[in-house]
């Protein structure tokens, strides 16, 4: 089978095309036959060595294939984000992988492979916050920032299928599907929150981007609100008003999709596909790719100019 390989941290250009033996399923595990596998940010940060993935190694949470051993689910089509993939474990860049049984997820029917293997870390990443961590209700209003990112767009998405209203905010025009959408870089954050929420405030924030805009989020939030980080992009230490943020009896969870096990992973994956089927919830943009043409996409995904979902597809 083809499977792409890094040997070295480093740049998208310690990337490889290899050949290697089909891969051997253990006791409870299952051979999937892959047809698309996303690549998202986190894969390129692992290949840079963020994650200090165990080398060599090869990349990729995200997929969607076909189940081709022998047993209860052969023949089923599934989707996926697997635990430890690419750091721990070879990820799913690769035609064929193998992967415990109950970490198996069902694809929504509706959806095309390549559609379905977009899903997995934005989708879960915002599941895991709004739902898992936030307990997000339809009465509530939630400020996502960072909202014209992947996991931006999964969590308007999710939020708008619990019923909430949304406050989206980025630093652009860029149509957002949020309720209410704030460009930072020409409007004032609070202003625009206080004005929209009658004054009170949002119910929860979504931080997907942490660093500078952590503290003008958390300056959004009602008395007793709670704010979900997942990320710090630029700079990891923060600094906010304690006498503010205790007087407020504000709430600050972390969530940490890295630590989910793959059991809990689909898990979420069975909780959203009802979405999916529904037409509540919709795959992002994509663009395909073959394995070959992966080393580009990763180049076109670290310098930013990625406009869509980049997923690679096996014959």
């Amino acid at each position: 089978m083809k499977a792409l390989r890094f040997n070295e941290y480093g740049q998208p250009d310690v990337l490889q095309v290899a050949d290697m033996e089909l891969p051997t399923p253990g006791p409870g595990e299952v051979l999937v036959r892959v047809a698309a596998a996303a690549i998202n940010p986190s894969d390129v940060k692992n290949v840079a060595g963020l994650f200090s993935a165990t080398l060599p190694r090869t990349p990729g949470r995200d997929f969607a294939g076909t189940v081709v051993s022998e047993g209860a689910w052969q023949g089923k089509v599934v989707w996926g984000s697997g635990a430890g993939f690419g750091v721990v474990r070879d990820g799913a860049q690769r035609e064929y992988l193998c992967l415990s049984a109950n970490w198996l997820s069902e694809m929504p029917a509706n959806l095309s492979q390549p559609e379905a293997a977009t899903v997995g870390v934005p989708y879960v990443t915002a599941w895991t916050a709004l739902v898992r961590a936030g307990d997000i209700r339809s009465d509530e209003t939630v400020l996502i920032t960072g909202s014209n990112g992947a996991v931006g767009r999964a969590a308007i998405q999710i939020a708008h299928w619990k019923g909430a209203r949304v406050i989206g905010v980025g630093r652009s025009d860029h149509p957002s599907e949020a309720d209410v959408a704030i460009n930072t870089s020409k409007e004032d954050l609070q202003a625009v929150v206080a004005e929209a929420t009658g004054g009170r405030g949002v119910d929860m924030v979504l931080d997907a981007v942490g660093g500078p805009m952590f503290e003008p989020a958390l300056k959004t939030l009602r008395q007793g609100g709670q704010q979900v980080a997942i990320t710090s992009a630029g700079m990891r230490r923060v600094e906010f008003d304690l006498m503010d943020y205790y007087h407020s009896q504000l709430h600050l969870i972390g969530v940490d999709t890295m630590k989910l096990t793959g059991i809990e992973i689909a898990s979420i994956l069975d909780d959203l596909r009802p979405g999916f089927e529904s037409g509540a919830l919709t795959p992002a943009p994509y663009s395909l790719l073959s394995i070959e043409d992966a080393r580009q996409a990763y180049a076109s995904l670290s310098s930013g100019k990625a406009s869509q979902k980049q997923v690679i597809v096996f014959d």
